[in-house]
């Protein structure tokens, strides 16, 4: 069984999740209202890497509109997730990267990346 990765997108009314498998893409799509306890979604992704069987890495994504310290919405107030054994928190800046213009078409190089083109 492939690791589960999750993505978290915060804004002002709402949080996104997508959970992946390297295997199988994705497994899970939602659209929650923001919680009404801080350790909401600590708990739902521990419970998630309970069903998986194995620890979650889990990124919080991030851009200009919804700034990192605004995450802190999530966890009742602090900057940073409380840490646990079963999800793995980071931090993604989901801004549009610097690219270099006038070498040609590398969409399918970003692709093998990962990466939007």
């Amino acid at each position: 069984m492939s690791r589960w990765k999750v993505t978290l997108r915060p804004d002002p009314r709402e949080v996104r999740l997508l959970v992946t498998s390297g295997v199988g893409g994705d497994l899970l799509k939602a659209r929650l209202p923001l919680p009404g306890h801080p350790r909401a979604v600590l708990g739902l992704l521990e419970g998630l890497a309970l069903w998986a069987g194995s620890p979650l890495a889990a990124a919080i994504t991030a851009d200009n509109r919804w700034s990192r310290t605004s995450v802190s919405t999530l966890f009742g107030g602090e900057v940073w997730p409380p840490e646990s054994a079963l999800v793995h928190f980071d931090f993604v800046d989901r801004r549009s990267p610097r690219r270099i213009r006038g070498l040609g078409d590398f969409r399918a190089v970003y692709a093998a990346e990962g990466r939007d083109g």
